[in-house]
């Protein structure tokens, strides 16, 4: 049997940090997939006090790191809009204090992620990879 730690790897792509100026947002790192043929992308939004505010995701794939564009819809299982938060009513563990994920499913090597918000500063944000399904992997 395969140990389950030997079968995934978690990278940071945005650490835990206040969301930031209003239409910016948080640029996340790039990460390097090689190796990996899936990558799950787990988004987690703090507590949100402004019942206005949005929070968009925006999630990028590059052959190099200096030339990264937006994924294609075919690419994720889940969608952008899913993974960040709507302007609503602000409830723990409904609406705030949250976690989301998308996976990314396409070929490009390098993968990334921003999350760009209506307000400033405000909910902390945070964006993870766990990069999954190993081209090697030990075999019990």
């Amino acid at each position: 049997m395969r140990i389950t730690k030997d079968l995934m790897k978690v990278d940071t792509i945005i650490a835990p940090i206040a969301v930031g100026t209003t239409g910016t947002g948080q640029v996340g790192r790039v990460i390097d997939r090689r190796g990996y043929r899936g990558v799950n992308l787990v988004f987690g939004y703090g507590s949100i006090t402004a019942t206005s505010s949005t929070f968009t995701v925006v999630i990028k794939e590059g052959s190099v790191t200096s030339a990264m564009t937006s994924v294609a819809d075919a690419d994720l299982i889940g969608t952008e809009a899913l993974a960040g938060l709507g302007a609503a009513v602000r409830t723990d563990f409904v609406g705030d204090r949250v976690f989301r994920r998308v996976s990314y499913i396409g070929m490009r090597r390098y993968v990334s992620a921003n999350i760009i918000s209506t307000v400033t500063a405000g909910a902390p944000v945070s964006c993870v990879a766990v990069l999954t399904d190993p081209e090697q992997a030990p075999i019990s």
